[in-house]
């Protein structure tokens, strides 16, 4: 009208209708001035079926049908899902890479193997920073859904929702969309968290095993020694009892006999560090166990939420 042209540019009929879903103007004030802008672009016929319509709902997909969306609207709504739908790539991310991590045929040194590789020696000295940037950009993707989640809620409730019908219905549509952020900004955070956690784990449960597997070589080859050892005292007392040793076999004796109890001390020294070890092994199982049932705890209260907001949605 003020920019010259003949008739009502379809730009601004989408534009009315979003003005009017967003402040949720009456369906009669909507529906009228739609008529009137509507009066000139489209011939009788479409005006008798616009002028039948009696619900937002109903004109919105006879506009999609009849005359499509503009491109804008498209690339508005590119623009405001962008960081949400790269949220929620992230913790798909996330629960793919926790579920490769946990598979049970891939034992705790061959992932310590895979993390020393050179590229991941490269990748180190940003890691630290990596993680921290991903921690912050999580806060306040989450601290900004739940602003949304009790701006939306504590709007539901007011006297003009209930007035206007489209109001109610579009800010429970707003109301279930920060939901749905606020939910997953949450779980990518706990995940991001968690991920770190079970990589550190996997790897001190790695060198425990690498420890081990050294004291128990040493502790073997330690008993051999004595069993060697404790022969050859055995065949030197048959031999001093039958009367056959001399002095120096004597002395030789008396030598090899503090070498044994030598060799016992350390025998026994590396037998308690080897039970140490085992121990020390044990609780990091029983720890990376606890974990993982943690782990599939929260999928499963992840899964219910999902549910209980399919159900809101429906």
């Amino acid at each position: 009208m003020f920019a010259g042209y003949n008739e009502t540019p379809l730009e601004c009929v989408w534009d009315w209708v979003d003005l009017a879903t967003n402040q949720g103007t009456p369906f009669t004030c909507f529906h009228q001035h739609l008529i009137y802008m509507l009066e000139r672009v489209s011939s009788q016929p479409e005006r008798k079926v616009v002028n039948s319509l009696h619900s937002t709902a109903a004109v919105i997909d006879y506009l999609h049908n009849t005359y499509g969306s503009p491109d804008t609207q498209t690339t508005v709504l590119l623009e405001m899902t962008l960081q949400w739908t790269a949220v929620a790539l992230f913790l798909y991310v996330e629960i793919g890479v926790l579920l490769i991590l946990c598979l049970p045929f891939v034992s705790a040194t061959r992932w310590q193997s895979i993390f020393q590789l050179r590229i991941w020696n490269k990748m180190a000295r940003f890691w630290n920073k990596f993680f921290l940037a991903m921690i912050i950009i999580l806060i306040v993707l989450f601290l900004d859904a739940v602003r949304e989640v009790r701006k939306y809620s504590g709007a539901g409730n007011s006297k003009d929702a209930n007035l206007h019908p489209n109001m109610f219905d579009n800010l429970h549509m707003k109301l279930f969309r920060a939901q749905r952020n606020l939910y997953i900004s949450g779980f990518s955070l706990f995940l991001w968290l968690v991920l770190r956690r079970v990589i550190t784990l996997i790897n001190q449960l790695a060198t425990a095993s690498s420890t081990t597997a050294s004291l128990q070589t040493k502790a073997e080859s330690d008993n051999q020694t004595a069993k060697k050892y404790m022969e050859d005292n055995e065949l030197l007392k048959q031999t001093l009892m039958d009367g056959r040793g001399n002095k120096a076999t004597a002395d030789g004796n008396e030598q090899l006999r503090k070498e044994m109890e030598k060799l016992r001390g350390e025998l026994k020294g590396s037998e308690e560090a080897l039970k140490k070890s085992q121990s020390e092994m044990e609780a990091m199982k029983k720890q990376s166990d606890g974990l993982t049932k943690e782990y599939d705890r929260l999928l499963k209260e992840h899964q219910n939420l999902q549910e209980i907001g399919d159900k809101k949605d429906d």
